[in-house]
């Protein structure tokens, strides 16, 4: 849905209501009007979809008194969608303007990683299927994290402050981009994070590092394709399901990622060959799921980057497109 300019209220970023009505985004029936064939509009629903992200952000940290794991889960994911929309508008920003709300971005983000830690590290070891020895070294580990779970207080500050910078790059945002921004900067923008995404999926074959990189431009890349689906059409939206389909099996991989840092810090006390038995139980484990996503995604990435760009600018127009004359309302 196609939002209007969004505004800084005290608590957080409130975006308008809606420009065009549902039925309505492509402009006019059976025209070729569309936000993004309107630079002015174009660059206004970029706003508008960076500002719900960050409206997002800050609901999910009002929300922590009825779930803090899922409010942290929201929280993140909240900002992981700003950095997408950052990230389509990237080439419209002075570079010292990018860089310095993609930081702000990345640190509000990376302050609630402890604390996602903790909630999802203890449950994946315990789901793991592991031999009697490493299932012992796993409880020490995670008996031995428990007693250093950021309080309750502490994460929630950590969610308000982080929220409130995250709304403050609304007003970054907005009063560095030019007066209008044309597709060819936002497929660009697109452009950019599937060839990070393909690169790192293709780094990962030797690093695991890179695997998480991967996951995390194609969640961005997913991201983006969802919200041009939304002002285009059934094509984005083929495209989009294409690039999500491809980073599903990612997550398991990156949660044992995750683990394994989690086991390292919290290893304190248990003996050096335990948790070398442990990591290599995960490591086990991690390759085979690295190893299944890699392959089931390399449909997805198969196309160089500006082949890329070009198919999507195509389903952009095929979604534009004014509807074919109906051929049974021709007089021969």
């Amino acid at each position: 849905m196609v939002r209007g300019m969004a505004t800084t209220i005290e608590h957080g970023v409130k975006a308008e209501p809606p420009q065009f009505a549902e039925h309505d985004k492509l402009g006019p029936l059976g025209g070729k009007q569309s936000v993004l064939d309107n630079e002015l509009e174009l660059r206004r629903a970029m706003v508008s979809e960076f500002a719900s992200a960050a409206e997002a952000a800050r609901g999910a940290a009002g929300a922590a008194d009825r779930g803090l794991s899922s409010a942290v889960h929201d929280y993140r994911k909240a900002l992981r969608r700003a950095r997408a929309v950052l990230a389509m508008v990237a080439h419209a920003l002075p570079k010292s303007e990018r860089r310095a709300v993609r930081r702000a971005l990345r640190e509000a983000r990376r302050a609630l990683g402890p604390s996602r830690d903790h909630s999802v590290a203890p449950d994946t070891l315990s789901r793991l299927g592991l031999g009697e020895s490493d299932r012992a070294t796993a409880d020490a580990v995670i008996t031995s994290a428990a007693e250093a779970t950021p309080p309750l207080a502490e994460v929630k500050q950590l969610l308000a402050e982080g929220a409130a910078r995250t709304a403050a790059q609304v007003e970054a945002l907005e009063a560095a981009l030019p007066a209008s921004i044309a597709w060819e900067v936002v497929s660009r923008g697109v452009r950019d994070v599937y060839d990070d995404a393909r690169r790192a999926r293709k780094s990962a074959k030797r690093s695991k590092r890179a695997f998480h990189t991967w996951r995390r431009r194609s969640k961005e890349l997913t991201y983006q394709l969802r919200v041009l689906a939304g002002y285009a059409g059934p094509s984005v939206s083929q495209l989009q399901r294409e690039i999500e389909g491809a980073t599903d099996p990612q997550g398991p991989g990156v949660d044992l990622i995750m683990v394994r840092d989690f086991v390292r810090t919290y290893s304190q006390g248990a003996p050096g060959d335990a948790i070398d038995s442990l990591l290599g139980s995960i490591d086990g484990e991690l390759d085979l799921l690295a190893k299944d996503a890699r392959k089931v995604a390399k449909p997805a990435f198969r196309r160089k980057p500006r082949r890329f760009e070009r198919r999507l600018t195509k389903a952009v127009r095929r979604d534009l497109a004014p509807p074919a004359p109906d051929d049974d309302h021709h007089v021969a």
